[in-house]
């Protein structure tokens, strides 16, 4: 339906999706990359896996999550090129500065992706295609390219941005939701992985159109208490609305290796150091958690981790490794061979309010050293780099309780 020849009415909520983002970004900064395949992610010689494919790898079959070195076979003459994550939200927050031209209400979804309300002012219209063309070509600008999707719901909107690729506007008009979504596989919704795919399958239900007919007492039974929400959005009603700068659920780091690593002392130095990473970045966002996450994956690829909620909310280093240590002394036995390593803290409160008014005194000065510790090597690492300066580590192999 053409722009100009209609007007439109209600909710309007874009989904922006970029194009192979972080691949595009390595086909801009180095151009003679254009136009072949190029591949991020891990070494193909290591157990490496695939962190992003541009188009022309993808026509090779080579897709994220995919191991490095199947990759490789796939696409043997590929360039491959480690992942430069400062490079890639230096752009990330180019984009979302043209999004916050658009609407105040920009939702961030990951680094290439965000749900904007563009619903048209009652005092002064504008259409809501003509602001996706708009932000469309702005993007392009800076040499890199998206997709977007254009609907009344965030599921609609969502699925429409993946519809076409790359550089696809894909517009589902007030009325058309239905009709739109009824013939699509039912994988595109979101929240229907492959599991439930294939449960759907054994009893008929291939499309969108056909779960958008099923009973509440049914979708109960294959879903649980939320299948009757997948059968409202596969109509396309999902009132959900689009919330502005919506906080992150955890702060996390993890580090995968090339080898196995068995070495407890290594191990713990690992740890160390990923704890001090995810207080930095806890600080620097004014914020502080009250539970402490701790992920490890084993050479068999079984994966396992251990959380401690604590009775006050941290942020400090000191804190977060004294209890991803003792989390590790739960879930791994030394020598056992670990290929990942991961630290989180989670369920945030405002910083402001992490001195609880019954601690002891002595316990409050003690917690103020070691804010004050970690705000010193704060300062460090900012003037000289996030290497050169780290807390001391106590020898023992086992961590203290």
């Amino acid at each position: 339906m053409d722009a100009e020849e209609h007007i439109w009415v209600g909710k309007a909520i874009m989904h922006l999706d970029m194009d192979a983002f972080f691949a595009a970004v390595e086909q801009l900064d180095h151009p003679e990359w254009r136009g072949k395949p190029v591949i991020v992610g891990g070494s193909p010689d290591g157990r490496g896996v695939v962190s992003t494919a541009s188009y022309e790898a993808r026509e090779f079959g080579v897709h994220s999550a995919m191991p490095s070195a199947r990759a490789a076979r796939l696409c043997p003459d590929a360039i491959w090129a480690p992942s430069r994550f400062d490079r890639y939200h230096e752009l990330s927050q180019t984009v979302r500065e043209i999004l916050r031209g658009v609407s105040p209400h920009v939702q961030p979804v990951s680094v290439d992706e965000a749900f904007v309300d563009i619903t048209p002012s009652k005092v002064r219209y504008r259409c809501p295609v003509d602001v996706a063309k708009e932000t469309q070509e702005r993007v392009a600008e800076l040499g890199i390219t998206c997709s977007i999707g254009l609907g009344t719901s965030k599921t609609v909107a969502k699925i429409a941005s993946d519809y076409e690729k790359p550089q696809g506007l894909t517009v589902v008009w007030p009325g058309e939701e239905a009709a739109f979504l009824a013939p699509l596989p039912v994988g595109a919704l979101s929240g229907i992985g492959s599991k439930s795919e294939s449960r759907l399958a054994r009893v008929g239900i291939r499309t969108l159109g056909r779960l958008a007919t099923l009973e509440e007492e049914d979708a109960i039974a294959v879903f649980g208490s939320h299948g009757p929400q997948l059968v409202r959005r596969a109509q396309g009603i999902d009132p959900r609305a689009v919330h502005r700068n919506e906080a992150a659920k955890s702060v996390s780091n993890e580090q995968t290796f090339g080898e196995d690593v068995r070495d407890a002392q290594e191990i713990r130095a690992i740890i160390t150091s990923l704890s001090e990473r995810v207080g930095t970045r806890l600080r620097r966002k004014g914020m502080a958690g009250r539970t402490v996450n701790l992920k490890i994956r084993f050479a068999d690829f079984t994966t396992k981790t251990a959380q401690r909620t604590l009775e006050r909310v941290v942020c400090d280093d000191a804190t977060i490794t004294e209890v991803a240590l003792t989390l590790l002394e739960g879930v791994w036995s030394e020598g056992v061979g670990v290929r990942l390593l991961g630290v989180g803290v989670s369920h945030f409160d405002d910083v402001g309010e992490q001195m609880d008014l019954l601690a002891k005194e002595e316990d409050q000065v003690t917690r103020k050293r070691s804010d004050a510790l970690s705000e010193g090597l704060d300062a460090v690492r900012e003037r000289f780099g996030s290497s050169a300066i780290a807390r001391g580590m106590r020898r023992s192999t086992r961590p203290r309780r």
